[in-house]
């Protein structure tokens, strides 16, 4: 789905009466309505030889050709920064964003994040809004994210998550012992107290997070957990919301917590645990009409995989 820089088409018949803008719309459905109307504006849709205009009318049978012009975004700069890249193609790129690392520039981080990286690594990726990254993780939530290399690709990808069409599951550890897994529900909105933080609460915004316990140990469940929905800091606020929070979740009260009926080398690994301990282990794009489905997967971070392998060894586990 890589940006060609012409397209030419003839409006068919059955939009007659439509203005320019909708039926380019629907002659082109990979871009997006606006990204259209923004070549209209600038001058680059051309409709039978003449600079076409949004409130034009058709008739059908004309010929239209659109210039493909993108300004590059110069807002953020390239940076060196190492990428863990678990698959790219023409049209699509997935990294697996070690903790620790921003996303995008904002307050407080003008530089040193994902995005400044992935304009290092393909420079393309400036025309391309956000650099082509259609979803986001925490800044400490380690994983894998889908980056789009071309306009196409970024509107599909946008429209899939919207759809709730795209799988994505995640690895956990909590504190306390989760009985069975089952469905997390609870409306998501700001904190009415605390505003830099998400709570369950009421009139906020539909959520659904479904679990699944992997193993028990002594005060302490690793489970998977996956997306029906992507409200902000979703898992934490459901996993805190049932009495489990995440460990070392400093914002939901998983940081400093000790699990009950560990010995004290493992309290002590757990209390002391520097990030949620969450990753984006897998994710999941519906193949296209006769495709298959396409997935990939990332191995649970050192950090997490060690407070693990502490906990295994713990007698009783």
């Amino acid at each position: 789905m890589s940006d060609r820089t012409h397209l030419v088409a003839t409006i068919p018949k059955a939009l007659a009466g439509a203005r320019l803008d909708q039926a380019l719309a629907q002659l082109f459905p990979q871009y997006s309505r606006s990204r259209i109307q923004q070549w209209i504006r600038s001058g680059h849709a051309i409709l039978d030889g003449r600079r076409g205009r949004q409130k034009d009318l058709v008739d059908g049978g004309e010929r239209v050709e659109i210039q493909i012009h993108v300004e590059p975004d110069e807002r953020w700069i390239a940076e060196p920064i190492e990428l863990n890249v678990v698959h790219e193609d023409e049209s699509l790129l997935v990294v697996n964003k070690p903790a620790g690392l921003v996303v995008h520039p904002g307050a407080g981080n003008p530089a040193g994040t994902l995005v400044n990286a992935l304009l290092h690594y393909r420079p393309a990726l400036a025309k391309v809004p956000r650099a082509g990254i259609v979803h986001r993780l925490d800044k400490d939530t380690s994983g894998l994210m889908l980056v789009a290399k071309d306009l196409a690709t970024h509107k599909r990808l946008v429209e899939l998550i919207a759809e709730r069409a795209v799988g994505r599951e995640y690895e956990a550890i909590v504190l306390g012992h989760v009985i069975s897994g089952g469905r997390l529900d609870g409306a998501i909105g700001r904190h009415p107290l605390k505003r830099t933080r998400m709570a369950v609460v009421p009139g906020g915004r539909v959520a659904t997070t479904h679990i699944r316990v992997i193993r028990r140990y002594p005060g302490l469940t690793h489970l998977k957990a996956r997306l029906e929905t992507g409200r902000t800091h979703q898992i934490r606020v459901h996993l805190a919301h049932a009495g489990h929070p995440l460990v070392g979740d400093r914002s939901y009260g998983g940081y400093g917590k000790s699990p009950l009926g560990a010995d004290p080398v493992l309290k002590q690994a757990v209390r002391s645990f520097p990030r949620q301990a969450l990753h984006a282990a897998k994710l999941t794009l519906p193949g296209s009409e006769g495709e298959a489905d396409r997935s990939w997967s990332a191995p649970l971070p050192a950090d997490m995989a060690e407070l693990l392998e502490l906990a295994r060894s713990v007698p009783g586990s």
